[in-house]
């Protein structure tokens, strides 16, 4: 009776938090494709698990899931893979971004995300918005990595914050090709064509860059992790299931 009990509850719980037609889990297309899904803990510029992120899941459109399968396959070839940090966003985690923006009191983040950014120029830069293309759904924050790599340091809340923007020694230890900035820097060096982004890191930018324009996103230009499938088929609906 216990063990069809378990059944019953897990298969409601199945159709409970079932996603919404035309999106999947990235697990269930590429799950070779890194996952370090910063909203749902405590590394990211809130300092705190946002609103919405459940569970630590990236969950895309069927149509940019399989793009990105794409890229993760081309990129295997050079002994490369992605890494996602964030993809499906909901519009209550916007609403979360937007309350922390406005409270200007609320600093504890700043010696890593903003460290020479005024907090109240955040909604003016464009680095925080009321809207985002994330809860459209085809939209993901990614990197590249060796293939197989692991972080080279664990985070511990408030501890040891280093500058997003510092060189790559000395900033937080991903497993990111230096890519000048870390994620989510609000930083003008975290606009993919900055100038000040020469050598290496500018060549790892448009390794990212190339192969995920070839397989049908666009960039941001604000922000190097930042992609949107050109042809998304949600262009105009912002959802706000949870991600479970």
């Amino acid at each position: 009776m216990k063990i069809l009990l378990t059944v019953v509850m897990a298969l409601v719980s199945s159709v409970c938090f079932a996603l919404p037609d035309g999106f999947v889990y990235l697990r269930d297309i590429a799950p070779d494709v890194a996952q370090d899904i910063r909203y749902f803990g405590y590394h990211n510029f809130t300092g705190v698990p946002v609103d919405g992120y459940d569970e630590p899941e990236c969950v895309l459109t069927v149509q940019a899931a399989q793009a990105l399968k794409k890229v993760q396959a081309e990129l295997r070839t050079k002994g490369f893979g992605l890494k996602v940090y964030d993809c499906y966003r909901p519009q209550s985690a916007v609403d979360h971004f937007a309350r922390w923006a406005e409270d200007i009191n609320d600093t504890k983040t700043k010696a890593e995300f903003y460290p020479d950014e005024p907090k109240e120029t955040l909604f003016v830069r464009g680095f925080i918005a009321h809207k985002s293309g994330h809860s459209r759904g085809s939209t993901v924050d990614l990197t590249v990595i060796p293939f197989g790599s692991k972080p080279k340091e664990s985070f511990t809340a408030y501890k040891n914050m280093k500058r997003c923007d510092a060189p790559a020694a000395k900033r937080f230890g991903d497993n990111s090709l230096d890519m000048g900035t870390g994620f989510d820097c609000f930083s003008p060096l975290a606009a993919t064509d900055n100038p000040e982004i020469k050598g290496v890191q500018h060549t790892n930018r448009y390794i990212l860059k190339k192969v995920m324009e070839k397989y049908g996103f666009y960039n941001y230009d604000k922000e190097w992790w930042h992609y949107t499938l050109k042809n998304e088929p949600f262009s105009n609906t912002y959802f706000n299931f949870p991600l479970k």
